[in-house]
């Protein structure tokens, strides 16, 4: 029996933030050097990003000029951080009220993105067996798969389960644990959700690090709908086949992710695209076993890491087009973004039946986390014939 991904539903918060207003806010902080001035200059202007969402309202609504909150305020309105006052300083709040923020507006995230997930594959909540929650951007108890169980009316018998702290990578091990658990239960109708806010974490400093993880991070959430029932099967499906892990031999202290009194610290090396485009080579060879790839879903932890996995596999410039448009339009939001570049291919004029894509992310270690899939396409005589396969299991509003 093979599990496959039935759909996959993505949620971001309402509020955008342009990459070129965020490049000249940080830029203009008072106290910054001139050193660091470029180097945000320069962070920003090569991410290849263009806008990224956010959770902090108040900043968006300072970029867009429309005023911040008084940070002497002691009672914001629920889920609004003050990050930034009337003067254009950015504030640093600490980590429990970054906290606060992550448990009033992540909710509604998982949730958003589960509905659409659940709804595109024609799966009542009713008949969800296994939930698997992803973040690493904030906690609580109880936690986001509880909420899940009360925000969707799942049965409170279903089997919960959170990865935290994985950090980039977690989607894919989300995957293969639903995976397991379809093979060990063939009846199985796992939930698989990743919610990210990294911009809770922002923060102004002169480290190398913190100005690229400004550069870089959003909010975003995904889900995926799991299952080995083939009578669950709608027009469209990545079976997924098999998966692999490789820890790098160095990188350890180059991609950390820690908690700190201002927020979370992502340490993020500029070694990081040299050790995966020296390493990637060997890895995927590793994985794929002499297995073709037609397509490759690569995680876009920034733009040098796409640029070094491609020069490092000897793909053509085409060959990444998903991920850098997800870069572009999102950022990365950490564990999410791969299943938003998953969705783009599984919903693309594109997708061919049979078609194998190879699925690959980083994490802290460093790591790799990877996993092949093959498309499943039911064309219209088919699905003429096999209208079994097609009709929606059960709806729900």
């Amino acid at each position: 029996m093979t599990a496959r991904i039935l759909s996959i539903g993505t949620a971001v918060p309402p509020a955008v933030l342009p990459q070129d207003a965020v490049r000249d806010l940080f830029a203009s902080q008072p106290g910054i050097s001139r050193l660091s001035q470029r180097l945000v200059r320069a962070a920003f202007d090569a991410s290849a990003i263009e806008t990224r969402h956010t959770v902090l309202t108040e900043l968006a609504d300072a970029l867009e000029g429309r005023g911040a909150a008084d940070p002497a305020d002691a009672a914001p309105a629920a889920g609004r951080l003050p990050v930034i006052d009337d003067a254009g300083l950015l504030l640093s709040p600490p980590t429990g009220a970054r906290n606060d923020t992550y448990i009033a507006t992540a909710p509604a995230l998982f949730a958003d993105a589960a509905r659409e997930a659940l709804a595109a594959a024609s799966v009542d909540p009713a008949d969800v067996t296994h939930v698997i929650t992803v973040s690493c951007t904030g906690m609580f108890a109880p936690g986001p798969d509880y909420r899940l169980v009360r925000d969707l009316g799942l049965p409170t018998s279903v089997e919960r389960y959170h990865l935290g702290f994985i950090g980039c990578a977690a989607a894919v091990p989300a995957l293969r644990a639903a995976a397991r658990m379809c093979a060990a239960q063939p009846e199985a109708v796992v939930l698989v959700v990743c919610a990210e806010l990294c911009t809770l974490h922002f923060r102004v400093a002169d480290d190398p690090d913190q100005i690229l993880a400004a550069s870089l991070f959003a909010d975003g959430a995904a889900a995926a709908v799991i299952s080995g029932d083939p009578a669950r099967r709608g027009k469209r499906w990545l079976d997924l086949e098999r998966f692999a892990t490789a820890v790098t031999d160095d990188g350890e202290r180059d991609m950390t992710w820690t908690i700190g009194d201002a927020g979370f610290e992502m340490v993020l090396s500029a070694e990081v695209p040299r050790i995966i485009g020296r390493e990637i080579r060997d890895a995927v060879d590793g994985f794929l076993g002499g297995a073709s790839v037609d397509t490759w879903a690569v995680h876009p932890g920034g733009r040098a890491v796409v640029d070094r996995v491609e020069a490092g596999l000897g793909l053509p410039a085409e060959a990444l087009a998903a991920s850098r448009a997800v870069l572009r339009d999102y950022g990365n939001m950490s564990s999410a973004t791969i299943l938003f570049i998953l969705q783009s291919l599984l919903r693309g004029d594109d997708l061919r039946d049979g078609e194998t894509i190879a699925t690959i992310a980083f994490g802290p270690g460093l790591t790799m986390e990877a996993a092949l899939l093959t498309a499943g396409v039911l064309n219209p005589a088919a699905a003429h014939q096999d209208a079994a396969l097609t009709e929606p299991v059960a709806s729900w509003t």
